[in-house]
């Protein structure tokens, strides 16, 4: 699928993942002192906002759908399709 993003796109999709392996790699258990100054938490969650806002941006300008996410097979769905037959509609007794 990112063979078709715009190279835009592909560098918002890195920044994106460098912000938040940096939260991961300096997450500190409650209590601790956190490396991380406090502005400089708030930046990298400010910049995630902006990412995610052009993200979208661009989605709706080249008409891609943002809402889909990955589903598991076995994930209940929340929808269920349910097939109508006209009765006497039966076209194998033909």
């Amino acid at each position: 699928m990112s063979d078709d993003l715009s190279k835009e796109e592909r560098i918002l999709q890195m920044v994106k993942k460098v912000l938040s392996n940096v939260a991961k790699d300096t997450y500190t258990a409650p209590g601790l002192k956190h490396p991380l100054s406090e502005q400089t938490i708030l930046d990298i969650r400010q910049c995630l906002g902006l990412v995610v806002a052009r993200e979208t941006e661009l989605a709706q300008e080249y008409g891609r759908d943002k809402s889909a996410r990955p589903r598991f097979i076995d994930e209940p769905q929340s929808s269920v399709v349910v097939n109508f037959e006209k009765p006497g509609d039966n076209k194998e007794s033909s």
